[in-house]
């Protein structure tokens, strides 16, 4: 991840702008429905997008055309659900683009596919399945981060192998070769982003517990002995 500014055919370019455009603009109404409804978690929105641009705006030598780097777009999921999450993400890769030379505009829809949409729905989904089987908050946050980044890879890999089929053994082979690369990279990467998450959930639990309560993420206490009988 981010593929680099004229690195996809203008064709592959365009069809993923268009599979990213409805989620992107469905976050953009979740998030201006967020702000509305509840404007105190404003804060922790900020801080969402501020995690996932400095955390995917550190890179690392990878293959030609991509670069490796957590993603940190597991930690809005978690916080705020996916769709919102394909908007910020979708900004923040605009912003990288844009000031820091940091993927491409051409770009930007493959990129924001992999990294504002796969990554947070994957990772959302690994968070309430570690959950519902017990896994409780820190195994679940784990989860979400890292196989957020982790899905991420995979796809951008796919969408190298789709521009870039491999001469002998076809879209296949070209996949292979990139998620075998990008593996070698991404999977302690992923590990280190995941426990990173869980310490800033630990962290995020005492100091903003009212806020995580209010979003899902934490349960509400239950009411002492003395509040439930009114003495």
């Amino acid at each position: 991840m981010h593929i680099a500014e004229g690195f996809l055919p203008p064709v592959h370019a365009a069809v993923w702008t268009l599979a990213a455009a409805p989620f992107v603009i469905h976050g953009g109404r979740s998030v201006v429905r967020q702000v509305r409804d509840d404007p105190e978690t404003k804060l922790l929105l900020g801080a969402a997008g501020a995690f996932t641009f400095v955390l995917s705006a550190i890179k690392l030598p990878s293959v030609t055309g991509s670069s490796s780097h957590p993603t940190g777009t597991g930690f809005g999921a978690v916080l705020f659900k996916p769709p919102v999450m394909a908007f910020l993400g979708t900004v923040v890769l605009l912003f990288q683009a844009l000031l820091l030379g940091h993927g491409g505009i051409t770009t930007l829809g493959a990129n924001a596919f992999s990294m504002a949409v796969v990554g947070p729905w994957v990772g959302y989904g690994a968070y309430r399945l570690v959950g519902l089987i017990g896994g409780g908050l820190s195994a679940s946050v784990f989860a979400a981060m890292a196989l957020a980044d982790l899905s991420t890879y995979c796809v951008t890999s796919m969408q190298l192998a789709l521009a870039f089929p491999d001469p002998s053994s076809g879209v296949l082979g070209a996949a292979t070769k990139f998620l075998s690369i990008f593996a070698v990279t991404q999977i302690p990467l992923a590990i280190a982003e995941g426990l990173l998450g869980v310490l800033v959930f630990r962290l995020l639990r005492d100091l903003a517990a009212p806020e995580l309560i209010r979003l899902g993420v934490l349960k509400a206490p239950a009411p002492s002995p003395t509040e439930t009988t009114g003495a």
